[in-house]
């Protein structure tokens, strides 16, 4: 069965997260973002959300964490929840 390890940044507004994104592309550490930006309770772990299955997640991220590259940024990703950037840090098929 397929399975992936991310990490993932949660922020209520699409611009507070593009800007997140941009800084995460100029260099800044995603750990760190997380910690300091991140409204979900793993941004204290820096955003890390550990190994999940399809279908344990939010629809919104199963498409996006078992087809995206691994090791880049992508979103904003928009969920009931907010708005996410996800990295995609392992995954087996």
């Amino acid at each position: 069965m397929a399975s992936a390890s991310a990490r993932h940044i949660l922020v209520k507004s699409e611009d507070q997260c593009q800007q997140l994104k941009n800084d995460i592309e100029g260099g800044a550490d995603f750990a760190e973002i997380a910690k300091q930006h991140s409204s979900c309770p793993s941004g204290k772990q820096g955003g890390e959300l550990g190994q999940f299955g399809p279908g344990q997640m939010v629809p919104e991220f199963d498409q996006v964490v078992f087809s995206a590259d691994i090791n880049t940024v992508q979103g904003p990703v928009k969920t009931q929840f907010g708005y996410h950037l996800l990295e995609v840090t392992e995954r087996s098929e």
